[in-house]
């Protein structure tokens, strides 16, 4: 099947054939005629599958043959939801690339910059918004933003809003939506809550799920390593060493310890950079600038941040702490292997992690390969047993909803609840 088999006009056609597109990826051949249908959708695909063009296309088909319509200054009429700023870039840019012979135009907004520069486009009108919760929430209470004439209404990484506490500035942007509107929404994974909060928003939707062989991209190879804690930053460097001219993603659990890893690799002269929500805008987009165009081989980044990085060629990535949550595993070693592209993902596990560990394994249904061989190699973490009983994952989420949902129905202090909501929004 080629993109010429969708009913996709010539214009964007015109745009796909520029970015050498021919033949679109199973979740954009699934997804694109039921759009165009104008039907709803729930759709399910790998990270680096191709969801941003299964959502980007048909909504600019249909603006597009609706341009005339509006009269006057333009106003919004598709909204794209998305849970950080990076990701709102990359989409923002997909539209434009996708859309340059249609006439539409998109503005992209998000919290952790001044915002004049963005109410100033605004003002100017457009027909596509993409935004981050905090700063659309933000703007709309200012009075820069109107969703009344929305038509089509994507949220992306659903799955990753609901983690990151963005359930409450959901409801309320659907709160505002029209109720005649066609509504998307897009993960990687897709676990029931998801699926729960689907069926209430969603109207008569459809469903796509494109299964793969396993659940971590398929050409992505990848490997543990059995290591100590104090050990983990000298087998890094120690990688890093080994494959000097890679594109290496570094992933730690906190943004302290992404900045500590940052100090480590420079007293050993390895120059990176670490992107996290305690940065400016300005420095998250310096050091991801710097790390797409080749200027710096190595970035560390926190989970929250590094959603959007979209880099090609990038070689390695490199889980320096596991997550606790196994689906973040399958995001995390998704930033390598797209496309067409292979890659490479390699995990330090520590006597802590193991648990970590089962969890992961037990999601993607594989057994990770170790690697036995290196400088650091701990054969007492690899022979160690798991622990029995609930994972820390398991523990950390019985904990999560119990604060969420106390007996007596409220917060023990409501308002500080939302004081920290509200900062956590803005930042992202």
């Amino acid at each position: 099947m080629k993109f010429t088999d969708l009913g996709i006009n010539d214009q964007i056609l015109k745009a796909l054939e520029d970015e050498g597109y021919t033949h679109p990826t199973p979740i954009q051949a699934e997804a694109i005629p039921i759009l165009l249908d104008r039907k709803d959708l729930l759709g399910c695909a790998q990270t680096g599958t191709g969801k941003t063009a299964a959502f980007t296309i048909p909504i600019l088909q249909h603006l597009y043959n609706s341009k005339n319509d509006h009269k006057g200054q333009r106003k919004v009429r598709a909204l794209i939801v998305t849970p950080t700023r990076e990701l709102a870039i990359q989409i923002a840019q997909n539209i434009t690339d996708y859309g340059k012979y249609t006439g539409i135009t998109n503005v992209v907004i998000f919290g952790g910059v001044k915002q004049r520069s963005q109410t100033d486009e605004l003002r100017r009108g457009t027909d596509i918004l993409v935004a981050t919760p905090g700063r659309l929430l933000d703007l709309i209470s200012q009075g820069f933003i109107s969703l009344k004439y929305i038509k089509y209404f994507v949220l992306d990484e659903a799955d990753q809003m609901l983690d990151m506490g963005f359930i409450h500035d959901i409801k309320k942007i659907i709160a505002k939506l029209p109720e005649k509107r066609q509504s998307l929404f897009f993960s990687a994974t897709m676990p029931s809550s998801i699926i729960d909060l689907s069926s209430k928003i969603l109207g008569n939707y459809q469903k796509v799920t494109i299964k793969p062989k396993q659940a971590t991209a398929e050409k992505v190879k990848q490997a543990i390593y059995f290591v100590s804690k104090p050990n983990k930053s000298k087998l890094l460097i120690h990688l890093i060493n080994e494959n000097p001219n890679a594109s290496v993603l570094v992933f730690s659990r906190t943004k302290h310890g992404a900045d500590k890893i940052v100090k480590i690799l420079g007293k050993s002269q390895i120059k990176s950079a670490a992107i996290h929500g305690n940065k400016s805008q300005g420095a998250r987009q310096r050091a991801l600038g710097n790390f797409k165009d080749g200027k710096l081989n190595v970035l560390i980044a926190t989970d929250i941040a590094a959603r959007g990085i979209d880099v090609e060629d990038l070689s390695l990535v490199v889980n320096y702490d596991l997550p606790n949550i196994p689906e973040t595993y399958v995001h995390r070693i998704g930033r390598t292997g797209r496309a067409k592209a292979s890659g490479i993902a390699l995990s330090f596990c520590n006597i802590e992690e193991k648990a970590y560990l089962k969890d992961i394994q037990k999601l993607i249904n594989q057994q990770i390969p170790v690697i036995s061989e290196h400088p650091f190699v701990d054969d007492e973490i690899e022979s160690a047993p798991i622990p029995k009983g609930p994972s820390k994952n398991q523990k950390k989420k019985i904990k999560h909803h119990s604060a969420q949902k106390p007996r007596g129905g409220e917060t023990k202090n409501p308002n500080q609840s939302r004081r920290n909501a509200s900062k956590k929004r803005r930042r992202y």
